[in-house]
């Protein structure tokens, strides 16, 4: 079992360089299995969830090279094959392989998606989108079963503005006859660079990025080629770092409209930053004002990033409300700050934080990926030392994060028992 050990209280002094997407590579690669070529990702990021998607894509005989961060995935010899339940249970974005599928062969078998339990996340949006495609839906036990003579285009209005409905329903639709019109569709970048693959590859996508995109249906996706962008959430949660330990911290590979609800957040606050191009440099301020924070869908304040948010707020001067508004079960790591000697009350999706509290090295849990980030990032400021268990959820998500942070003088180690 793998922990993180972390020292607290060093200055972090050099720079910090963003990789790429988590939230994107994870749809890209499923994405690929649509050409009957091949597809040249760059910027890849080696995190587990990649490694996961990369055992479905060999499952289904596809041929993957990755070093470098380059990976080259040869889908000229894919076969529609049981996505079974010992890899899909590896993470939530294996769904994405029932769009692929759908989408390319007209029937699809996986067993139903892993990933963190942060809550209710029903993929209703996902299956009624395909059902207007012309596909029959069956569940047998845990496994889904798509099925369809053809697809055709379709108007699909999406009641919550869901990514993963977004995103699938696009990888379904783009090979489907006619035109598909996605209705209050999510405008997350991940979506943008999802589309742009597409694209690339030869299909006809537009609007991606707005509340409406609109599919029109092509016969054959050839060869692709696409950039990953910047991950917004490791951005984020390093920018965060940034402002309670930083010292000329430089954040590099950021694109800042990406992340702007969360730098006018620490503005707000009064944190020190210099934004040049796609750098940030920052310095921890003496003290911090206290502030709301909502998440909401983007362009609003990032759900992925509220818990990170949410340690930073318990050392402003005064009441701070962080309000989650996207999953319910997004306080797992509350009772940890608690124990690190953080003043925090919660009532339902909402934690009433009131600082400044100085926070003490305790035993702590990584009760999922961004809960675990809050938990390093707890420990990074805590005095003494602060044991973080679990770590597997922080590794789904985030490149090298002990040696980043190492390099620019954390003192943090995994160690394994």
């Amino acid at each position: 079992m793998k922990k993180l050990i972390i020292n607290g209280q060093h200055e972090l002094t050099g720079e910090i360089k963003i990789s790429g997407a988590k939230n994107s590579v994870v749809a890209l690669i499923p994405a690929a299995i649509l050409s009957d070529d091949n597809v040249t990702l760059y910027n890849v990021p080696n995190i587990s969830d990649t490694l996961a998607l990369i055992d479905i894509i060999k499952l289904l005989n596809g041929k993957v090279e990755y070093e470098n961060e380059t990976m080259k995935i040869d889908t000229s010899q894919i076969e529609n094959k049981v996505v079974p339940e010992n890899l899909s249970k590896k993470l939530r974005a294996s769904y994405y392989f029932m769009g692929a599928l759908l989408g390319k062969f007209h029937y699809a078998e996986i067993y139903f998606p892993g990933g963190c339990n942060i809550g209710s996340r029903p993929i209703d949006f996902h299956i009624n989108g395909f059902k207007k495609l012309g596909a029959e839906v069956t569940i047998e036990g845990n496994k889904y079963i798509f099925k369809a003579n053809k697809l055709k285009g379709a108007r699909i209005y999406l009641d919550f503005a869901s990514v993963g409905a977004t995103i699938n329903i696009m990888l379904a639709a783009v090979k489907a006859e006619g035109t598909t019109y996605i209705s209050n569709a999510a405008k997350e970048p991940e979506i943008v660079n999802i589309a742009s693959l597409l694209n690339n590859m030869g299909a006809k996508i537009s609007g991606a990025g707005t509340s409406e995109i609109k599919i029109e249906g092509v016969n054959h996706l050839h060869s692709g080629v696409i950039d990953v962008i910047p991950d917004r959430i490791e951005a984020g949660t390093y920018t965060i770092i940034g402002a309670l330990l930083g010292k000329n911290l430089k954040i590099s590979g950021i694109i800042e409209e990406h992340i702007d609800a969360l730098l006018s957040k620490l503005k707000e606050m009064g944190v020190d930053m210099i934004i040049d191009d796609n750098d940030i440099i920052i310095n921890h301020p003496k003290e911090y004002k206290p502030i709301n924070v909502k998440t909401l869908v983007f362009p609003g304040f990032a759900t992925d990033l509220g818990q990170p948010m949410s340690v930073l707020l318990t050392q402003a001067d005064g009441m701070s409300i962080f309000e989650e508004t996207i999953y319910e079960n997004r306080m797992g790591h509350i009772k940890y700050l608690q124990k690190m000697g953080a003043n925090i009350r919660v009532n339902d999706r909402t934690a009433i934080i009131i600082g400044k509290t100085p926070l003490k090295g305790e035993e702590v849990v990584a009760t999922d990926l961004r809960a675990g980030a809050a938990m390093v990032i707890a420990g990074l400021i805590a005095k003494g030392t602060t044991t973080v268990n679990e770590i597997d959820h922080i590794l789904r998500g985030y490149e090298n994060i002990v040696e980043k942070l190492q390099n620019v003088g954390a003192d943090i180690k995994t160690i394994e028992e």
